[in-house]
């Protein structure tokens, strides 16, 4: 398929972008850096706008998702946008009960652990374009206001999404989900086929309505190791990603303590691979073969440092991923919600003047 004429990528707007040459294993004059979790609880306006309003019901006002994802755009002049809404919203518009408290997370009405479980949400059936069309909208609002800023798409990898259906919540070493993968196989493959699909609708959905990339976040995928990645998750994450694979936008495959896992997580259809903390870029080149561009990998922690030192750890991460084929500046996971914006818009500057 091709994409719509209007499309961002294809009138010229972000085609030529920082980011998506970056991506496209190119070194633009303007090194790209945005942040994850860069639109949120860091910001004042945002506190302001979400005031009353759930954070599922903050992510389907598409009038409201779109100003809380151009805030950190007009505040820290970041190169990329990434649409505000959670992972588990595509399992909301697929009819699951599902709500996300405060200080907990996303919780689950009933966990999902046995065939039956998993027969009733296939019985949902796939996401359809009416479910998705406050997504849509929120992105077509967000594209018009950007002009020649991209916006990324996000979704969450159907491992995470799987994790939080079986355990039934938030949970720290995923131990249900790890049980079910090995002790019925068949179940868990039709789970993360179905999460496969949920998120690939919603990813597809926002790259239509004029997402320039997209990413996908495997929030969990550092539970497991290389052979049961390879074998119980890479082929749901593979399917996940084929949503989006005749639109040509380059797509970003992140998750968090996945050092070891660079390479698979690549191989399953990905351009750009996102790296943690806790790995140098330089050695996640080697690892990758240094044919993959890279994106990361500032320490969160650092934030809150004084900045001589935050100030230097940017220089180290922006002269290890020099190495790389490409490199765009981010986190190496989201930002803390107590962070002082004035300090990420200092990043942001420190960046684009190297």
């Amino acid at each position: 398929m091709i994409l719509p004429s209007s499309h961002p990528l294809v009138d010229g707007r972000t085609e030529n972008s920082s980011l998506v040459r970056a991506y496209s294993g190119e070194r633009p004059a303007r090194r790209p850096v945005w942040f994850m979790r860069q639109a949120g609880r860091s910001l004042p306006e945002y506190r302001e706008a979400r005031v009353g309003t759930a954070m599922l019901d903050a992510c389907l006002d598409p009038a409201l998702a779109s100003e809380i994802t151009l805030q950190p755009v007009r505040r820290h002049d970041v190169d990329a946008a990434i649409f505000f809404s959670d992972i588990v919203v595509p399992l909301k518009l697929a009819g699951v009960d599902v709500e996300i408290k405060p200080g907990v997370g996303p919780v689950m009405g009933s966990a999902v652990r046995t065939a039956d479980d998993v027969a009733r949400l296939r019985d949902l059936g796939p996401l359809t374009p009416q479910a998705l069309q406050p997504v849509s909208d929120g992105v077509a609002l967000t594209v018009a206001a950007l002009g020649s800023t991209p916006l990324i798409g996000f979704a969450g990898a159907p491992f995470t999404l799987a994790a939080y259906l079986v355990e039934g919540g938030p949970s720290r070493d995923h131990l249900a989900a790890r049980t079910l993968m090995h002790a019925d196989p068949a179940t868990w493959t039709a789970l993360t086929e179905w999460a496969a699909d949920v998120t690939g609708a919603f990813l597809r959905a926002q790259v239509l309505a004029g997402a320039s990339a997209t990413q996908l976040f495997d929030s969990w995928a550092g539970s497991l190791g290389l052979a049961d990645y390879t074998a119980h998750v890479a082929p749901a994450s593979a399917r996940a990603l084929s949503h989006v694979q005749d639109l040509g936008v380059k797509k970003v495959h992140f998750g968090t303590g996945t050092s070891e896992l660079l390479g698979a997580m690549r191989d399953v259809g990905a351009d750009v691979i996102g790296v943690d903390y806790r790995l140098p870029l330089d050695e996640a080149n080697r690892r990758l073969g240094g044919t993959t561009p890279l994106q990361g990998n500032i320490d969160p922690a650092l934030l809150a440092a004084p900045w001589p030192v935050l100030e230097a750890h940017v220089r180290d991460v922006v002269a290890r991923g020099s190495v790389a084929p490409g490199h765009v500046v981010n986190l190496g996971h989201g930002v803390p919600p107590e962070t002082d914006p004035t300090v990420l818009t200092r990043v942001a500057q420190l960046v684009h003047e190297i």
